[in-house]
């Protein structure tokens, strides 16, 4: 169902788009309130962890989940229960009484942004015609970089003004005006045949996530092997080791996997997916600067949110730049680069002095690798070796990917920083093991394609998908 008017058109994107920036700016904004909502409510940085994590974890089996309800129910209902449930665990996450109600509340924000952006996608595949949908997909999908530039900065302006809490309540008069715009003027399409929801996959991956994230956060790195064998630590890192043979089986047999495992029979396609996991991990280390910087500068949370913007903007200069570099030296180059750019920078703060001069060098080291690994190069990689019926599949295979590395990350900083005494000391100890993973990814990163080898890849697909 196409719409013909450029007017209704614009407006259902105007609708899509701050539905999209407003699940977006929750990932860019926590990060800054983090040291705020700790001194509330007298948690350690493993607890802490858990605001991110949860988040996240809820947010990954939402993704698939109402993307499908949408192609049951229309698009116009499910984005509606989206922005509703978004709005509700806001609410609750301001008005919490308890560090155990603002996680519920974080969970149910989780659970409405992972179907705000698939069902968006949907609606433009929808409602749009082919010639313009890469344009208002594309816009779409810059919201994330918006976000990113815009959230530290609107932290910082209100916790310089009003509480932590007022980063959620915000959300919930433009939400309300959403629901509103959105039962008005979306369109209520739904696909005539939809696929079956792979709910034994998609339940699988959820509980085998989250077993392994409650089991590294409660390692403790500075009683490794003891911690290893405590009953808050092996039963559930057993129960996740475990359940991925039983995934494996269930995702072979499903009509429309979650996870396509035919894909995993390209090298290049395991490699992208370890170097994603690995771009999730350092994202998900960068949401706990702000902690650092107001345990080592002793400033405000607002301060530490705006210390962020060196970051940001590499962020902002490294995706165009790195992007060209792409297509002139490949993504081998490139990922080399983001990694080993990623590495100095995390090994520099765990490592040396803490000064702020030091601290803006660093930021910026950051900033740039992160715009290689979650910019246009991993992609390119999936792009290039995803058959053509296959490119859409390999596309969320990424993004599946990129929040395991989250998930397993704020699960990782919290117990490396909780286990070596919180604070500066502990902070800096978990940065240091992040830098040491992307040394790691650095030297997998040699196994990519060569810009030769890569351009070869996309004839032989080309040539595959004409005949």
């Amino acid at each position: 169902m196409h719409i013909g008017n450029d007017r209704d058109r614009n407006r259902i994107l105007l609708i899509l788009f701050v539905g999209v920036l407003m699940g977006a700016l929750d990932i860019a904004i926590v990060g800054p309130a983090l040291p705020a909502i700790q001194s509330s409510f007298r948690v350690d940085d493993r607890a802490l962890a858990w605001i991110f994590t949860i988040y996240v974890l809820f947010n990954l089996v939402s993704t698939p989940l109402m993307a499908k309800l949408s192609d049951v129910f229309g698009r116009r209902l499910i984005y509606v229960i989206d922005v509703t449930a978004f709005a509700l665990g806001s609410l609750l996450v301001a008005i919490s009484p308890t560090f155990a109600v603002l996680l519920v509340g974080r969970a149910a924000q989780g659970l409405g942004a992972g179907g705000i952006f698939p069902v968006a996608s949907a609606v433009i595949g929808d409602t749009f015609p082919p010639e313009r949908r890469g344009r208002a997909l594309g816009l779409i999908g810059a919201v994330f970089g918006i976000a990113f530039l815009v959230g530290p900065v609107l932290a910082g302006a209100f916790l310089a003004i009003l509480s932590w809490h007022w980063l959620f309540l915000v959300n919930l008069p433009i939400a309300m005006a959403l629901v509103l715009a959105s039962w008005r003027h979306l369109p209520a399409t739904r696909p005539g045949q939809p696929r079956p929801l792979d709910w034994p996959g998609m339940i699988t991956l959820g509980i085998l996530l989250a077993a392994l994230a409650y089991g590294i956060n409660r390692v403790d790195t500075a009683h490794f092997a003891a911690s290893l064998a405590s009953a808050e630590v092996w039963p559930f890192l057993a129960i996740g080791i475990a359940l991925l043979p039983v995934l494996i089986r269930l995702e072979r047999a499903a009509i429309d996997p979650v996870v396509r495992l035919s894909l995993f029979r390209s090298r290049q396609v395991v490699l992208a997916s370890i170097l994603a996991i690995g771009a999730g991990l350092s994202e998900a280390a960068v949401v706990f600067v702000p902690s650092l910087l107001v345990a080592a500068f002793h400033v405000t949370s607002a301060t530490a949110s705006f210390m962020l913007m060196p970051a940001v903007l590499a962020m902002a200069i490294g995706s165009p730049l790195f992007g060209r570099m792409l297509d002139h030296f490949g993504s081998k180059v490139v990922v080399r680069i983001g990694t080993g750019l990623l590495a100095l920078g995390m090994i520099a703060i765990g490592a040396l002095p803490t000064t702020r001069a030091l601290y803006y060098t660093i930021a910026i080291l950051v900033g740039l690798g992160l715009s290689s690994l979650l910019g246009a190069p991993l992609r390119y990689v999936m792009l290039n070796e995803a058959p053509r019926e296959d490119r859409a599949a390999a596309q969320g295979l990424l993004t599946i990917a990129i929040s395991i590395g989250q998930l397993t990350g704020g699960a990782l900083v919290g117990a490396v920083a909780a286990s070596q005494g919180g604070g500066i000391s502990g902070y800096r100890a978990a940065f240091l093991a992040v830098g040491l993973a992307m040394i790691i990814l650095a030297l997998m990163a040699s196994g990519l394609k060569g810009r030769t080898e890569e351009l070869a890849t996309v004839q032989q697909h080309e040539a595959i998908g004409m005949r």
